[in-house]
């Protein structure tokens, strides 16, 4: 019982959903934001829920026997089910906020950039052939979402702060990514999708691997000078620890609790602080 709960947790991506919250609010603190537009914490789960259901669901079990994939065979019925509902409260939350629908309108085109490979049509399969696309499309849709958008909606100005700590979160999540896509090399030559990390050498991937974590502590130092520094350091510190282990497991409850968990760990840290 506890397996199939943790199981539809993690591969429903309600766990990711959280974390992406728990971002939200991070940047909302950390950054002094007011007033907090609560409608967008509601759109941004459902949002969530959507995008990553509607890629599992795109996603091929064929080149791998993973949990996740073998429990989205399972669910298929189920990950269209949330996808649909996802896509049905995040429109619901729009009309919340339809009055920043320029800047919503280009989460939504990061999103898609990100799943759009895996459609079988034409001109989306063109976009497997984009050298850079799926680890910075992902970086960037999590940075806009959690980052930015929330600076964006409540008027707040871009400070040196705020572009100092989007610069931490775009370099700690995209060194996540490059762990993720390296893991996930064999499936996507296989189905034809093309990103930096399928054609960097090893070697040359670990030097940009590094450089990112390496700046994201620089602009970790830079965000603030009190705690919350420490609780931005701690996931980057724990990332580069287990470097070697994650290169070397393919576990999906490793990475989609592990190393999901990472992405929010700072944000965690902070709230625990706040209570």
């Amino acid at each position: 019982m506890f397996r199939a709960f943790t199981n539809f947790l993690l591969f429903s991506s309600i766990y990711v959903s959280l974390c992406a919250i728990l971002l939200i609010w991070q940047t909302n603190t950390l950054l002094n934001i007011h007033p907090v537009n609560f409608d967008y914490y509601k759109f941004a789960f459902f949002s969530t829920i959507c995008s990553y259901n509607f890629h599992w669901y795109l996603t091929p079990a064929a080149y791998a026997g993973s949990p996740r994939l073998q429990w989205g065979v399972r669910h298929k019925n189920l990950q269209l089910v949330f996808t649909i509902a996802g896509a049905l409260g995040a429109m619901i939350y729009f009309l919340d906020l339809k009055a920043y629908w320029l800047e919503l309108s280009g989460a939504a085109f990061l999103t898609f950039l990100y799943s759009a490979p895996k459609i079988p049509v034409a001109p989306f399969t063109w976009l497997r052939k984009i050298a850079i696309g799926k680890t910075i499309f992902l970086t960037a849709v999590w940075v806009y979402v959690t980052n930015v958008l929330p600076i964006f909606l409540s008027g707040t100005p871009f400070t040196s702060q705020a572009i100092f700590y989007i610069l931490h979160r775009f370099f700690i999540i995209y060194a996540l990514c490059i762990l993720f896509d390296h893991r996930d090399l064999e499936s996507d030559k296989k189905e034809g999708i093309r990103s930096l990390i399928t054609w960097l050498s090893k070697p040359a991937l670990m030097r940009l691997y590094f450089c990112s974590l390496i700046l994201s502590t620089v602009f970790a130092c830079l965000v603030s000078r009190d705690l919350v520094t420490f609780y931005l350091i701690i996931p980057i510190a724990i990332t580069g620890i287990l470097t070697k282990y994650t290169l070397h497991t393919r576990s999906d409850y490793y990475y989609y609790f592990v190393l999901d968990g990472l992405v929010m760990l700072s944000a965690f840290l902070h709230y625990v602080a706040q209570i």
